[in-house]
């Protein structure tokens, strides 16, 4: 039996040279300038996006995973995180384009900065790697379907919550203040 998890860490490192520093710099600085944040996806990338969220509420952003019971009413300048590798999930398309209706920022995290979500998105970070339904075939290390992608998300996401507590003076003790004591 081989043990991947080097490959595994091999690509991601690979993938995450190819992330755009200015894009990065943008969504820092728009997640610091918007009232409310909504973050939704779908699948396993939905998965990475929750655990975005928990950070962000434990940098004490106001946050709601969009479908909760206790998600607030969107205003205008609020922002509306998206992770969709191919940006074409049904669900998450009709979400972007409600909110683009309504005048919430969209922010996209996708390996397919042209699609349905990203054209009507305000800020996209490009992920690379492979959408679940990419038939593209590759002489590198292939990880099923959308794998890397939600790998490389969930890291990007752990990497954005670090630029940000630098940015805003935060660290594990203040953000321990507002880590759940109810489990």
């Amino acid at each position: 039996m081989k043990n991947y998890t080097l490959d595994i860490l091999e690509q991601l490192r690979e993938y995450a040279k190819e992330e755009n520093t200015e894009e990065l710099e943008q969504i820092v600085k728009q997640i610091n300038h918007l009232h409310h944040i909504f973050l939704a996806g779908a699948g396993r990338s939905g998965i990475a996006i929750q655990a975005f969220a928990n950070r962000l509420l434990h940098l004490g952003y106001s946050v709601s995973i969009v479908g909760e019971i206790s998600s607030p009413h969107s205003e205008p300048g609020d922002l509306l995180i998206i992770c969709s590798a191919s940006g074409e999930t049904d669900s998450l398309r009709v979400l972007a384009k409600k909110a683009h209706k309504s005048g919430v920022k969209i922010m996209l995290f996708t390996t397919t900065p042209i699609s349905t979500i990203g054209h009507l998105a305000d800020i996209i970070m490009h992920l690379p790697g492979k959408s679940k339904v990419d038939k593209s075939k590759s002489t590198q290390f292939n990880q099923p379907m959308g794998s890397a992608f939600e790998q490389l998300a969930f890291l990007t996401f752990d990497g954005l919550i670090l630029n940000l507590m630098d940015k805003n003076g935060e660290t594990n003790d203040t953000m321990l203040k507002r880590h759940a004591d109810f489990e």
